[in-house]
């Protein structure tokens, strides 16, 4: 066999500079509906961090971080200061090469994951545009799964839990979620008059939200096993995963791992412990779409299986998460349904609501595919650095 020569090219004549020229901050504010309430707390009003990350290519990204305070101890005040201070950061910098970018991110600021994921999700944006692909094909994913969020009872009276699980069960939803963390009287009768009003014909999935100690816990999914529960979220506070694995050996309903679950490093540590039988990633809690593709490696490895959740993101911040259900098949449940809750929609593009809960993504554009509208964010507080 003859070999013949191949001549060796200098890769450094294919790489590429960008340079970050200026970033947009936002204070964005919608109001919901009505106050959603779980056991941590009251949210009235989504309160987002938005960013345009403009490069010297004429291709901007856009990210959105939406901080719960009680969750991720972030507020959008801080939030808004802390993007200042990345921005400044980055600003003259190659957006490209993202892990670098985060490295630098992640040195200078350790916690605050919200405002992390606004920079993650504009820098994939932008990625996702030079290459002129979605961000789901970049990930080797295919859009063709059905997609099917629940909608979310926040805790209240029985009489108004009850009222709000039959709305939305008439609407379509092939499962409800509900909101706990009380004790187990009360919790029990909000699950019994849900029960007695929609039947047991669709799934019922339930979250304390760390609202239950260790003993409480254990009675209570004790007590909601004959209500047909399909898992319960963080039942138990974070600073005591420590009794996670008890918790989840003496339940008979499946436990997913949420508020003790932040990156990846907190995944491992699930896993390795047998916390949990699944995980819950949120954009907002993990620091963006580069954790959270770690987190669901982990999980596959651990074979554990993953759902997506949401703070109080608009459209936007759902259709970032909307490329990681479409890429990554371990994902097999769907709690999208913040924009629902919103009193308005300042979202052009990206996912689509449609009947009984389907979720699409119907636009094959670069990058996430969505954008926020010009005229809305003009009308919030903004700062821009360059």
């Amino acid at each position: 066999m003859v070999l013949t020569s191949v001549k060796i090219i200098d890769t450094k004549y294919f790489r590429i500079i960008m340079k970050i020229t200026k970033i947009e901050i936002y204070k964005l504010n919608v109001p919901l509906k009505e106050p959603f309430i779980i056991s941590l707390g009251v949210i009235k009003t989504a309160n987002s961090i938005v960013l345009k990350i403009h490069t010297d290519h004429k291709i901007y990204g856009t990210g959105e971080g939406n901080p719960y305070m009680f969750i991720v101890g972030e507020t959008q005040e801080a939030d808004f200061e802390y993007a200042k201070m990345l921005a400044k950061l980055l600003l003259g910098k190659n957006p490209l090469e993202i892990e670098n970018r985060l490295a630098e991110i992640e040195r200078i600021l350790k916690f605050n994951p919200t405002v992390k994921s606004a920079f993650d999700m504009a820098l994939y944006d932008i990625l996702g545009k030079y290459t002129g692909l979605p961000l789901y094909k970049l990930w080797g994913g295919t859009n063709n799964r059905e997609i099917i969020t629940d909608m979310t009872v926040s805790i209240d009276a029985p009489e108004k839990m009850q009222k709000d699980a039959l709305k939305f069960k008439n609407a379509g939803f092939p499962a409800i979620k509900v909101k706990l963390g009380d004790n187990k009287k009360n919790d029990t009768a909000r699950i019994a008059a849900i029960r007695e009003a929609i039947g047991y014909d669709i799934p019922l999935r339930i979250d304390a939200n760390q609202g239950w100690d260790t003993n409480t816990a254990i009675g209570t999914l004790k007590a909601l096993d004959k209500y047909d529960i399909e898992h319960c979220e963080e039942p138990i506070p974070r600073w005591n995963i420590s009794d996670l694995p008890y918790v989840r050996e003496h339940s008979p309903i499946a436990i997913m791992a949420d508020e003790s679950l932040f990156d990846h490093h907190d995944a491992f540590r699930l896993a390795k412990m047998q916390a949990c039988d699944y995980f819950n990633i949120k954009l907002s809690k993990s620091g963006g779409l580069n954790t959270a593709l770690k987190i669901v490696s982990i999980a596959e490895a651990a074979g554990i299986k993953s759902q997506v959740g949401c703070m109080s993101e608009t459209r936007f911040g759902l259709t970032a998460l909307m490329h990681l259900v479409i890429a990554r098949k371990n994902i097999i449940h769907f709690d999208l349904d913040s924009a629902l809750m919103l009193a308005d929609d300042p979202v052009r593009g990206g996912i689509e609501y449609k009947e009984n809960g389907r979720v699409e993504l119907n636009n094959d554009l670069p990058g996430i595919g969505a954008d926020f509208n010009p005229e809305y964010l003009e009308k919030m507080e903004k700062v821009i650095i360059s």
